[in-house]
């Protein structure tokens, strides 16, 4: 069985020629290799780390899960598919929600575990019947609403949560990270939330030794005087240790307020799957649906210990973008690098350190992000919001997401906020597409367009069409 552990050295293992691409199932030498690795794994550091400590999980188990992550996927796709596992950002809404409703941090593991299994039947689904059946039940107007509602709805967590533990490094923060994002340039620019983190830092320290303390509310929540940087606990942290460990604990509450990810995670790695085939010029049609249930399992195992979920990363697609390596034996590497990290506890106590004030910054960006890139689905799938089928419920479960609205059922049971939302979205657009009159009824573009050939009578049409004008033109 091909398991797709086996490279060919590519060229002479040292710098690719002018134009060359280093092909997947290829490496360049293994010090390369290795620091190509370690770049991967600089990359998803600013999000992969900020998302679990946003979630209150430990972001020792989160890289270490991240690396095991990594190890599952490339087995599962063969070698194929390059990418790194990290933590999504799209889970940070739905632990804030489950944590403002008392739950704790295995109630949060428990809700995403159910997260891991609904992905995995879905990407068997995939397998089983083709991606047809993804856009049937979310169609663009569908998935980028709930994109954007999960990502805007996060805003009070910033507002109430971080920004006030120290409003102006906050916004230091947040305006040094946007002119890393737009500024710089190839991999820099990729790994602007981590140079954003890493100033947050500085910054902090020398407010820290020119103006003392600052007066104002800390991470519980008390108002008090305390420093910005607290490093007293990695003094105390040890250099190597496991990461600690706890089992999900499952409520039905909880796992509502998840399971609508799971149309943001089918997105993203729809996205990514699009995104990589094209780059290395290997149509993956055959591998979304492995691509989908391998990030199921993947997660799954990680919440099972306690760690967050894990799905692909653009950040590493930006890294293959920019060095043309597209070699898994380099993720390989990087998960070996994860693995390290994660029984490092002072590694660990390091990332637990980032001061409120510069998360503050960071989420006010990230956060924004998140929500826009429902915008852009909508964008890249053409999507007509002049149409009212697509206009009314797109308008009504964004406002309820936002807005964290509430609809009580009995005294133990109620929707809100993200759930709520993404219910009268799809619910929503689905039933007034019955409804409504033929000419509102157009059929929407696909989410992924372009990565299969999902629509053979379609793309007939489209040639045929194409041969006619292609004639016309010799006509005339």
């Amino acid at each position: 069985m091909d398991l797709g552990v086996r490279w060919k050295l590519h060229g002479d293992g040292h710098t690719p020629a002018p134009g060359a691409v280093v092909r997947p199932d290829e490496r360049l030498s293994w010090p390369r290799t290795m620091g190509l690795g370690a770049q991967h794994v600089v990359a998803m550091f600013g999000a992969s780390f900020v998302a679990p400590v946003l979630m209150g999980l430990d972001p020792n188990l989160a890289i270490m899960m991240s690396g095991v992550a990594t190890v599952i996927f490339l087995l599962a796709t063969r070698g194929r598919v390059p990418s790194y596992l990290g933590c999504s950002l799209s889970f940070v809404g739905v632990a804030a929600v489950i944590r403002a409703q008392g739950g704790t941090s295995a109630t949060v593991t428990g809700a995403v575990f159910v997260v891991g299994v609904a992905l995995f039947l879905v990407g068997l689904a995939v397998q089983r019947f083709g991606a047809r059946i993804i856009h049937a039940a979310m169609p663009p107007i569908v998935t980028g609403a709930v994109v954007m509602l999960i990502g805007f709805n996060l805003a009070p967590v910033t507002a109430s949560t971080y920004w006030p533990q120290d409003q102006w490094t906050a916004l230091l923060v947040m305006l040094f990270t946007g002119l890393a994002v737009v500024c710089l340039r190839g991999f820099w620019s990729r790994i602007a939330i981590f140079l954003g983190l890493v100033f947050g830092y500085g910054i902090s320290w020398v407010f820290d030794r020119v103006l003392g303390k600052i007066h104002s509310v800390d991470a519980s929540g008390r108002l008090t005087d305390h420093w910005r940087l607290d490093l007293s606990g990695v003094g105390k942290a040890d250099w190597i240790g496991l990461p600690h460990f706890h089992g999900p604990s499952f409520q039905w509450s909880a796992v509502l307020v998840a399971l609508p990810v799971v149309i943001a995670l089918v997105a993203e790695n729809a996205g990514h799957v699009k995104a990589v085939g094209e780059m290395t010029g290997d149509p993956l049609d055959d591998k979304l649906g492995t691509a989908i249930s391998a990030d199921g399992v993947a997660s799954m195992l990680s919440t099972a210990v306690g760690g967050p979920p894990n799905t692909t990363y653009s950040e590493n697609i930006g890294v293959m973008a920019a060095t043309r390596v597209y070699s898994t034996a380099a993720y390989w590497a990087a998960a070996g690098f994860a693995l390290l990290f994660g029984v490092c506890p002072k590694f660990g106590a390091v990332v637990a350190a980032i001061p409120g004030g510069v998360l503050g910054g960071i989420t006010v960006i990230l956060y924004g992000m998140i929500g826009l890139l429902g915008a852009q689905i909508w964008i890249n799938s053409d999507v007509d919001l002049r149409n009212p089928l697509n206009l009314v419920p797109a308008a009504a479960g964004i406002v309820i997401g936002v807005g964290n609205v509430s609809l009580k059922f009995t005294d133990h049971f109620s929707l809100s906020g993200i759930a709520l939302g993404t219910v009268v979205v799809i619910t929503g657009y689905h039933a007034l597409r019955a409804l409504a009159p033929a000419h509102l009824r157009t059929q929407e573009p696909l989410l992924d367009s372009g990565t299969s050939l999902y629509d053979e009578e379609t793309d007939a049409e489209d040639g045929a069409a194409a041969s006619r004008a292609a004639r016309g033109s010799d006509d005339s």
